[in-house]
């Protein structure tokens, strides 16, 4: 079987938080047989919550859509590495691969700082596959932190 990327709406859902005035990073959800179950991008400031990550969004909204606690089986894609927080609910989901695009140096989980899913006390460690679309999502980052800052 033919490898197939969710990332371009992974793309889209980090483009529409841009947008919106919030850190783009997407996330996107595939179910075990193929379908898009659940969709989001960051909404920290929008729901003025701290957790509103797009990772986490996306998780719950995938949850409901199953009706279950846990999403074995499934995949997620997400524009930027995973925060040590994410990389716990990704863990606790128990979410069957991940795909990111941009790693992130300052507040990554999964390959940088915290490595969550190499601790011993991690409960189920997804497969990991970084790099993907990541040209594309670290510009997005590069440019929304720059019009900021100039």
């Amino acid at each position: 079987m033919a490898f197939t990327s969710f990332m371009d709406i992974a793309l889209e859902e980090a483009r529409a938080a841009a947008a919106r005035g919030e850190v783009p990073v997407g996330a996107v959800v595939i179910s075990a047989k193929g379908d898009v179950i659940a969709r989001a991008g960051n909404r920290t400031r929008e729901d003025n919550d701290p957790t509103a990550h797009a990772e986490m969004l996306a998780i719950r909204e995938a949850c409901a859509h199953l009706g279950a606690e846990r999403l074995g089986g499934c995949a997620l894609y997400v524009t930027l590495e995973p925060c040590p927080m994410c990389a716990g609910a990704i863990s606790a989901a128990r979410i069957g691969r991940l795909y990111y695009g941009a790693g992130d140096p300052k507040s990554g989980g999964v390959a940088q700082g915290a490595r969550v899913f190499e601790h011993p006390q991690c409960h189920h460690a997804p497969e990991v596959f970084e790099g993907i679309a990541e040209t594309e999502s670290a510009a997005l980052l590069r440019d929304f932190f720059g019009a900021r800052r100039g």
